[in-house]
């Protein structure tokens, strides 16, 4: 019952980032140039970031696969991985933030750039949050019975934040 909740939840996510990708492209194609002179993009940083982040997304599958063979420490310790693999993401993000030139308040490109990234950046966080809230409901030689269920959940989650990053950072650093 929890994954049939998780995915209806996703599907509002869905539909949530699909109005900012329609705002970023009918602002795009009614500003020129795109993006505005002036914007730098750190375009190989921000790849190896997002490398980074899709990672992840098989260290959490791992730990999945792990918890499944009830193999709770090993599980543990891909969670743990995926943590810190989020978290240098988020790392490079604020660093993208504080460092770029265009401002949220400069122009389109400004104002999507920041909103986009950080609405993420925020899913990315909550993800974060829910993992560690896992590790602590893990400790201990065995687990509940809806353990199962609460990690295939955040999985879930987890793959879906990758795969919007993947369109948020072909859109933001790719398209021009």
């Amino acid at each position: 019952m929890l994954a049939v909740g998780v995915m209806i939840w996703l599907g509002s996510e869905l539909m949530f980032f699909s109005g900012l990708f329609a705002a970023f492209f009918t602002i795009r194609a009614n500003d020129h140039p795109w993006p505005p002179a002036g914007t730098h993009l750190d375009v190989v940083q921000a790849g190896v970031f997002t490398a980074i982040l899709v990672s992840s997304s098989f260290t959490m599958q791992k730990a999945l696969f792990e918890e499944e063979r009830l193999n709770r420490r090993a599980a543990r310790m891909w969670v743990g991985i995926t943590i810190a693999l989020g978290m240098m993401f988020l790392g490079n993000q604020f660093y993208e933030w504080i460092t770029q030139t265009t401002r949220w308040s400069t122009n389109a490109f400004g104002s999507l750039f920041y909103i986009m990234s950080g609405l993420h950046g925020l899913h990315v966080a909550l993800g974060l949050v829910a993992m560690a809230f896992l590790l602590g409901r893990m400790k201990g030689p065995a687990g509940d019975p809806g353990e199962l269920a609460v990690f295939q959940g955040i999985s879930y989650y987890w793959h879906f934040v990758d795969i919007v990053w993947i369109g948020l950072y072909s859109c933001l650093f790719l398209l021009h």
